[in-house]
């Protein structure tokens, strides 16, 4: 006797279709989630230092954008109605970890860090958009858009020192790499240019 197939499992109740766009914006939206936690862990050691007031203002400037892409991928959340990582607390822990653990070991370390952060996110929206192709445009553009503050963020990293020390605090970038592909639980669209 012959087993029966069964039916793939529908969607959850007010979670999107898994057409790989829904993977996009959770991801996109746990990992600007972490880059607000990082600089929030940032600014809690050099706030009240007034030595580090250049830094401060950039690490400011930095987390303003980040906050302004995680409201914008909050929104797509809850109007495409996709499920958002169910891994967020780590993301609450580990992101402010990093932030405060990188800025303990200096203003170079901290924009080590956020070189390093960057130059993967810029990798990571480049491959969206490169699959993206034609698809989604509003959701290419959005991605665009944020895609270059991430390259003004390394930049801006890069003119505050980052460049100028050992790769001690760029450690970020492989466990970067790893949380934005967990975000996904290995479904949606392919892994190709992490």
């Amino acid at each position: 006797m012959a087993a029966a197939r069964r039916a793939p499992r529908p969607a959850p109740p007010g979670v999107a279709a898994n057409d790989g766009i829904a993977a996009m914006i959770r991801v996109d939206q746990a990992g600007e989630y972490g880059a607000v936690r990082i600089y929030e862990g940032q600014l809690a050691v050099f706030a009240a230092d007034k030595a580090k007031s250049k830094t401060v203002a950039a690490i400011r400037h930095m987390a303003k954008q980040e906050e302004e892409h995680l409201r914008a991928f909050d929104a797509l959340i809850n109007e495409r109605r996709v499920r958002p990582t169910a891994l967020e607390p780590v993301w609450r822990v580990a992101g402010f970890a990093l932030g405060a653990a990188t800025a303990l070991m200096g203003e170079k370390a901290a924009m080590a860090c956020t070189a390093a952060v960057e130059d993967v996110i810029d990798r990571h929206y480049a491959g969206q958009i490169e699959h993206l192709g034609d698809r989604d445009p509003a959701l290419k553009k959005t991605i665009e858009e944020f895609r270059a503050d991430e390259i003004a963020h390394r930049d801006t990293a890069l003119a505050h020192g980052a460049g100028k020390l050992p790769p001690i605090a760029c450690s970020a970038a492989p466990s970067r790499r790893d949380a934005v592909w967990r975000s996904r639980f290995r479904r949606g669209y392919e892994r190709s240019s992490e």
